[in-house]
Formats: C-alpha cells, sequence, structure tokens
C-alpha cells in the first residue's frame, strides 16, 4: 500500500439545491462526510487517502466554476492514486449525462460527466477511480455519439481508469433513510464486507459486494474499467496475515499434501505439544479464511482427536502458489 501522500481523493456531496429548478437532497452530505472519514484512514487506523471534503453544508457553493477548478487541482501534475466521489443529482440529456452543481438549472445543469472522465483519461495519475452516486451515472465514460438512443453503448477509458456507477444509464439512484443505497454499500464494502483473505478492497471488490446487495432495488451498479491490477482502495483487517501466509510452504510442500493432526495439537487433550498446540491455532485461522479444511467432517477438534488429516483448499492452494513465486 502507498502512502497518503501518493494518494488524493476529492470527495463531493450536494444536499441543497435551488428548489425552484431541483429538489433537495437528505443523504448526499453525510455520505460524503462518512466517505472522506472511512477513505483517509486503513482499518489499523494507517494513512490511506489525502482527502478533500466539499459539500453543500459548508464552504462555498459547489458552482460548476467551482467544482471544475477543484477537479483540475485534483488531476494537474499528480502521477499516483487519484479517487473522486461525487453524490448528488445526476440528469441525463441528449448529449449525455450531467453532475448536478449548486447552480443548475434545467437547461444548463453542471458539469458533463464526460468532462471529469476526459481529465481522468488525460492526466498522468498511475490510477483514477470515480465513484459516482447520482441518477444516471452509468451514461459517464459513454462518448455522446453513444449515449441512450444511439447504437451501441461503448465505454471508452484509458489504463489505470475505473468508474463505479450507482445506476445505468437511464436508471435512478435511490435514498433511504436519509442515505444513497449506493454509497451505504460501498461503505459496507469498505468497512470489510468486501476484503478478501489479506483484507485488501479493490473497485472490482466492492462492485461484487454492491452488485449483490442491490439485486432487489430497481437500480443497477455499473463497472468500468481498464485496469492493469486490481489496486486496494482500503485495507481492512485480514482473515489470515501475510506473515502466515508466508508459512503455508512450512506445512503444505505441495499443494496436494495432507497433513495429519492427532491429539496432542488439541490444547485440552491431557496429552497436548505447545508446539503442536500452536499449529493448530494457525490451522483454525487458515480454516476460518477459507484456505484449509479437514478432509473428513468440518471441525478440527474432531480431527484431531480422531487422527485425521486437513488439506488445502483451491483458495489455499492458490495462496501457496502465490508464496512459492514470491509475491506475498
Amino acid at each position: 500500500m502507498t502512502p497518503c501522500n501518493s494518494r488524493r481523493a476529492l470527495i463531493v456531496g450536494i444536499n441543497d439545491y435551488n428548489p425552484r429548478c431541483f429538489r433537495p437532497l437528505k443523504g448526499c452530505v453525510p455520505d460524503a462526510q462518512e466517505m472522506a472519514k472511512v477513505l483517509s484512514r486503513n482499518s489499523d487506523q494507517s494513512l490511506n487517502f489525502d482527502c478533500k471534503l466539499l459539500t453543500s453544508a459548508d464552504g462555498p457553493p459547489i458552482t460548476r466554476g467551482f467544482l471544475r477548478r477543484q477537479w483540475r487541482d485534483l488531476f494537474h501534475n499528480f502521477k499516483e492514486d487519484i479517487l473522486f466521489y461525487f453524490s448528488g443529482h445526476g440528469v441525463l440529456t441528449e448529449v449525455g449525462g450531467y453532475l448536478v452543481t449548486q447552480d443548475g438549472e434545467p437547461d444548463d445543469p453542471g458539469l458533463p460527466m464526460e468532462q471529469v472522465v476526459t481529465m481522468a483519461n488525460s492526466c498522468a495519475a498511475r490510477t483514477v477511480l470515480l465513484i459516482l452516486d447520482c441518477c444516471f451515472s452509468g451514461s459517464a465514460g459513454n462518448p455522446a455519439s453513444l449515449q441512450p438512443g444511439s447504437i451501441g453503448n461503448w465505454t471508452v477509458l484509458r489504463e489505470g481508469v475505473t468508474i463505479l456507477a450507482a445506476s445505468g444509464s437511464t436508471e435512478l439512484s435511490l435514498e433511504t433513510g436519509g442515505h444513497g443505497v449506493f454509497t451505504r454499500l460501498v461503505l459496507n464494502a469498505l468497512g470489510g464486507g468486501a476484503a478478501d483473505v489479506r483484507g485488501y478492497v479493490s473497485a472490482a471488490s466492492i462492485y461484487a459486494y454492491v452488485d449483490a446487495a442491490l439485486g432487489a432495488w430497481n437500480q443497477h451498479p455499473l463497472y468500468k474499467s481498464h485496469a492493469a491490477f486490481l489496486n486496494p482502495i482500503r485495507l481492512c483487517e485480514p482473515k489470515v496475515p501475510d506473515s502466515l501466509l508466508r508459512e503455508l510452504p512450512e506445512y503444505f510442500s505441495r499443494p496436494d499434501r495432507q497433513y495429519q493432526l492427532d491429539k496432542t495439537y488439541e490444547r485440552t487433550s491431557g496429552v497436548a505439544i505447545e508446539a503442536h498446540v500452536e499449529i493448530f491455532r494457525k490451522f483454525k485461522k487458515l480454516q476460518v479464511g477459507g484456505l484449509l479444511k479437514p478432509t473428513t467432517g468440518d471441525d478440527l477438534y474432531w480431527t484431531a482427536d480422531s487422527s485425521g488429516y486437513v488439506i488445502l483448499t483451491d483458495l489455499g492452494r492458490f495462496y501457496l502458489q502465490l508464496v512459492n513465486d514470491r509475491r506475498i
């Protein structure tokens, strides 16, 4: 994971609009505030993104010109990881989707979604993640000539750019209980719901988590990416620490090796050997992480009591290979 000064994020939440033009919203400001809080640090409180938070609750109005200047500052001369989050109104026009700013009017709603995508495509950053929680956000990344109603629906992104959109290009984005449905799920994913065995949360795993959870809602998140690798967005507590993963070859010299347990591995057996008890503790952690299982049944205590065997799961074999390849 790269240090905080190598990662910057612009977080925008707009609740307050001219009521003659766009209805006020409730969840965008608190969602942006919570997003900045979660992204700024990993679960172990180490620094993550250097977050700049802009909301309609304080500070200058988030107008077209103001937000455009913030985009320029965000992307200018930065070569590491960039994240932009927007929560507010989105509208769809004949030339594509727009993020609605506070000075937005029906015929001039704000800034084109395509403009921030163009800036992401043109900047020097290693990776750019755009998270858009607004209606019609799925139109971001689609050239104006290929918006709904035209032939085709292509996305043009340079390598390293990813878009997570709350809804399809013709769908609304919902609020419930004072929060955006999409953002609430993204926050849960970042909190650990989408973490892998090592605690890494990627944009792809966030999408998979949100997509599975939104099955009952009338909005469908979209994931658009030209990613060369799955850059972690946040680090959560790992199910299995790297230090333990690197010990896998000590116990499983081959992917198909069966490791035999006996009563000396079980602390309460009366014949326990402390070194074996420590191995048993590690195996329980590997089992919880889905990397190890008994050959019969699912209880390691019973396996030890009956001198049974444990083996690596397919996931365990995968991580064994990563360790053997010196990738962990």
